[in-house]
């Protein structure tokens, strides 16, 4: 296997302390070959194949790294407080205390805030199809608040118990066309592709960074070599 990446390095006083941005990656298996650019239009950010197709997932599959799924999408759920027959529209995933909430998209906050039964919670506009919300959160992240535009994997809040809940865990909500779904029997739908008025920068970019890649010196690693180009492309 081949590996060639283009990426900033980081000084302090002249001395090189870590890696930065990685701008362009080159994998070889065998006879495939794979390429990553990573691009910046202002408004939206991430890597990219040749032809401008995002290389990431329309939807994270969860919110959250979580330990265990507690309690499913049901219609005719018994509700473990109010102990009467309750539709549950969300999937629970159970996660300690503090743990990280994720965006699963890019999207704007629609509402972050807190009722009685969801306690603390964000909802999020993905586009003019989907959203998602994300309850029972011990607090938002800094920054998070109606309006607030975020991005996939973005952290927004951290697993908690407030609202009607019997311990830590994140409720997922998901909708599809303003209806409330159980998002684990959906096929999500591929990122987004460059818009046509991007490429002819991500075209030039993309160039760019091929041409660092095929330059780029050799360095040899156990099982694999791997080349690298070093600076600020």
């Amino acid at each position: 296997d081949e590996f060639r990446l283009v990426y900033e390095q980081k000084f302090i006083e002249g001395e090189e302390v870590g890696i930065g941005q990685v701008h362009a990656a080159y994998y070889k298996t065998g006879n495939n070959e794979y390429h990553a650019i990573y691009f910046d239009n202002g408004k939206t950010d991430g890597y990219y194949d040749l032809e401008g197709r995002p290389m990431k997932r329309g939807f994270l599959k969860s919110p959250v790294k979580y330990s265990r799924i507690s309690s499913y999408y049901n219609l005719n759920r018994f509700h473990p407080i109010l102990k009467r027959a309750r539709p549950h529209y969300g999937t629970d995933y159970a996660a300690p205390y503090g743990t990280p909430i994720y965006a699963v998209g890019d999207g704007v906050v629609l509402k972050a805030s807190y009722t009685k039964g969801n306690g603390n919670f964000v909802k999020i506009k993905h586009d003019d199809t989907y959203q998602t919300q994300y309850l029972h959160m011990q607090k938002f992240a800094q920054g998070i608040k109606s309006g607030a535009h975020v991005k996939q994997g973005q952290v927004i809040g951290y697993v908690g118990s407030t609202g009607l809940a019997t311990g830590p865990h994140v409720c997922f909500r998901f909708w599809k066309k303003g209806k409330q779904v159980n998002h684990l029997n959906l096929k999500f739908p591929p990122a987004k592709p460059l818009p046509e008025e991007d490429m002819p920068s991500f075209t030039a970019l993309r160039d760019q960074y091929l041409a660092m890649l095929e330059k780029a010196s050799t360095v040899k690693a156990e099982g694999a070599s791997v080349s690298v180009e070093k600076g600020n492309p």
